[in-house]
């Protein structure tokens, strides 16, 4: 795997979950990172986390809904380290657990806004700043953070599906947009990885878990960790030749 070393990297939702474990993967692999969270207790304990193992980090109170505040964020993180190389979308929310006919325009407007908007807004800040760094040799790197349920259906799950298959519209699009500029822009699309959101989901009926192992090949849920490292290879020099792709990591579950 690549040196990240003299990069650095924006990591949108990195106080848990798979955004805490790539916060920690490309510390170790050299970048500087910069955790922008909305809560702000997790997202100085992953900055604490990363000092601890030696690496370079801060912390931006970031809500992606707004698109003010994710400019603000990429000012403040230029300022501060002179450069941006690499982009990580992650932030999102499961929504809530029911058939379509049971959800509300409010709990559809809410999931759309942070999964979605937070991939436009975000994309469109990074992408703004990479162009101006012509002299970057490598280029940009974009990773937005879709699902399994962004190129299968989910049931009792209709909002958060359309907004991960929207994920990977964007995704696709900006790949093809940017790609003469430098710029690669991929997703990846996990299955049920061990997470705060996936623990809620456990949470919903008695049994859930075992279900949602059963519809797994290799019997098991995702580490965090397995994802941070995919997304970490997305933005090596050895990925030079990869954009535009949704990378399923799902243990064998849409082989079928």
């Amino acid at each position: 795997m690549s040196s990240f070393a003299n990069q650095v990297a924006f990591i949108t939702g990195a106080g848990s979950g798979i955004g805490r474990a790539t916060a920690l993967a490309f510390s170790k692999a050299g970048a500087t990172v910069v955790v922008a969270e909305i809560n702000e207790s997790t997202g100085r304990e992953t900055v604490e986390l990363i000092t601890q193992q030696g690496g370079n980090a801060v912390f931006i109170l970031c809500n992606v809904v707004d698109p003010e505040q994710i400019k603000k964020a990429i000012y403040q993180t230029v300022h501060s380290f002179g450069r941006l190389d690499i982009g990580i979308n992650n932030a999102g929310i499961g929504g809530k657990f029911g058939k379509l006919l049971d959800q509300t325009e409010q709990d559809f407007n809410q999931i759309m806004a942070i999964n979605v908007g937070g991939v436009f807004y975000g994309m469109q800040a990074q992408i703004r700043q990479m162009l101006t760094q012509k002299s970057n040799p490598t280029g940009g790197k974009i990773v937005n953070v879709s699902s399994i349920a962004g190129v299968r259906g989910m049931p009792m799950g209709a909002p958060y599906s359309a907004s991960k298959h929207a994920v990977i519209g964007l995704t696709k699009t900006a790949a093809l947009e940017y790609v003469k500029h430098h710029i690669r822009i991929n997703a990846v699309c996990p299955v049920y990885t061990h997470s705060p959101m996936v623990d809620e989901l456990i949470n919903t009926a008695p049994g859930m878990e075992e279900r949602m192992r059963r519809m797994v090949p290799m019997g098991r849920f995702g580490e965090p960790e397995e994802i941070a490292q995919t997304i970490l290879w997305l933005c090596s020099d050895e990925n030079a030749f990869v954009t535009g792709q949704a990378l399923q990591i799902d243990g064998g579950l849409t082989a079928g």
